[in-house]
């Protein structure tokens, strides 16, 4: 990230790895949100998903963008389209062998 102009588009993140694990736009996870913080947490907790992009914030954050697997609106979530795609940090997500359902 540029910090001198923080209107400049950063390249792409095309992996990360946290804990001796990779993530990559396409890795499948199981979403764990850590605490209730509101609705979707709730709804969301144990559902599979799948990377759709890693995006970094002007604070250097890390988040996975993620759209779940059995969402009938996932294509509007791969788009980058609202309300099909949820933001996590990495230690939300468990990465799923892709021998798993």
């Amino acid at each position: 990230m540029n910090h001198n102009d923080p209107w400049s588009e950063s390249p792409p993140i095309e992996r990360i790895e946290v804990d001796g694990v990779e993530y990559r736009p396409g890795s499948r996870v199981r979403i764990w949100p850590l605490g209730d913080a509101d609705i979707f947490d709730m709804a969301l907790k144990g559902r599979t998903a799948t990377i759709a992009s890693i995006e970094q914030d002007y604070e250097d954050n890390i988040q996975l963008a993620v759209t779940v697997d059995d969402d009938p609106g996932r294509d509007l979530g791969a788009a980058g389209k609202p309300g099909h795609r949820f933001f996590f940090r990495p230690e939300e997500l468990e990465r799923i062998d892709e021998s798993q359902g």
